[in-house]
């Protein structure tokens, strides 16, 4: 039959891609590193350095991933060729949807799984910091910001990853106008980087009593979580350290002490807070690692030798500058400025479908189009 024809062809077309992303995996050096891990697992006294077993655990963890991912995929395709040949040889019109469902499965799958290959920089495997600002507009852009928190919190939902909330300021009458989210899992901080830049939202304004049309800014930097053991040389003397009293929702200790933390790294004017964790310690170690990521993230962009050569805070991004909008009206539509991909159903990207926009920003990357 030639609906099975045509999906037997959409389907084998992709025999050769599929030996050339065996090749990017690098599978065979994967399943040599996974020996390894597995055999230091088995060292005497592995386990008692608790911090160090976690993190061979979690690094053979995510190879053991790659590998089981790539052979799912690997019978996906062997099933859904299978499944279309047995329907086309009995001609059976009742499996024509699920053959066409499995073809666009194992395309999706395959997408996906590839454009994990293009996660190779140094710190793409990284946990992500999110900082979110409220552009200029009182109420209205920091209830966008807040929009925004959700959005990113749900997309983080929606592939297995945690979001926790480290730091918030609330807005003046509603939203937020900032906060800071660490999106925790592999490859977190290589899928959402290319999410850092200005946002920008065109809606008639709930908080208008005449019902006009506003346009609102908020901005995100992404920042990847800088792991214990890379070093980061600050001089203590360029720290002031403040104190203050937690305004979360953390329950009765977490607003009784001054447990949250602010850090200000006085010769850049960076300043990095936390008052997520129950304890001044905890939150003080956090907010360290979040001056430590900034720092780190300044210095490889701007090509430095080393901290001591960054001059100040710098403006990645100026309003005016957005990388997407938001259109809720006079119609709907997410575009993304760099790359031109849009989405018309602009509730499901506010509930956190944004893999088109990342998937398009990492392919054109790649090709360096951006």
């Amino acid at each position: 039959m030639l609906i099975y024809e045509e999906q037997k062809q959409r389907l084998t077309a992709f025999e050769a891609e599929l030996k050339d992303l065996k090749d990017a995996l690098n599978l065979d050096e994967v399943n040599t590193q996974l020996a390894e891990l597995e055999r230091k697992q088995s060292e005497e006294g592995f386990w008692d350095n608790v911090e160090n077993s976690q993190k061979v655990l979690k690094k053979a963890s995510h190879l053991k991933d790659t590998i089981k991912g790539y052979e799912s995929l690997i019978n996906a395709y062997d099933d859904t060729l299978v499944l279309i040949e047995m329907a086309d040889e009995e001609e059976d019109e009742s499996l024509i949807d699920e053959v066409k469902s499995g073809v666009e499965k194992f395309i999706s799958n395959y997408e996906n799984m590839r454009l994990a290959t293009l996660l190779s920089g140094e710190y793409d495997a990284n946990n992500a910091i999110l900082t979110f600002h409220a552009g200029a507009g009182g109420t209205e852009a920091q209830d966008w910001n807040e929009m925004l928190v959700r959005m990113y919190t749900r997309w983080a939902e929606r592939h297995g990853f945690t979001a926790k909330t480290l730091d918030y300021l609330d807005g003046d009458d509603a939203g937020l106008k900032s906060a800071v989210v660490l999106v925790e899992g592999v490859n977190a901080y290589g899928y959402l980087k290319g999410e850092m830049g200005v946002h920008r939202l065109v809606r008639v304004s709930p908080f208008d009593s005449s019902g006009r049309r506003h346009t609102s800014f908020a901005s995100l930097e992404v920042m990847p979580e800088i792991n214990d053991d890379v070093e980061v040389d600050i001089n203590p003397e360029d720290l002031r350290i403040d104190t203050y009293r937690s305004s979360g929702a953390g329950g009765q200790h977490v607003n009784k002490t001054s447990s949250a933390i602010r850090i200000t790294h006085i010769p850049t004017g960076i300043v990095v807070a936390c008052q997520n964790e129950r304890s001044q310690h905890q939150n003080r170690d956090q907010a360290m690692k979040m001056l430590k990521s900034k720092l780190l993230e300044i210095k490889e962009r701007e090509h430095l030798d080393k901290i001591e050569d960054i001059k100040g805070v710098q403006k990645e991004i100026a309003w005016g500058s957005q990388i997407r909008s938001y259109v809720f009206m006079p119609y709907t539509l997410a575009k993304d400025h760099r790359t031109n991909f849009e989405n018309g159903n602009i509730n499901a990207v506010m509930d956190g479908d944004l893999d088109g926009f990342i998937n398009a920003y990492l392919k054109a990357k790649s090709k360096g189009e951006i």
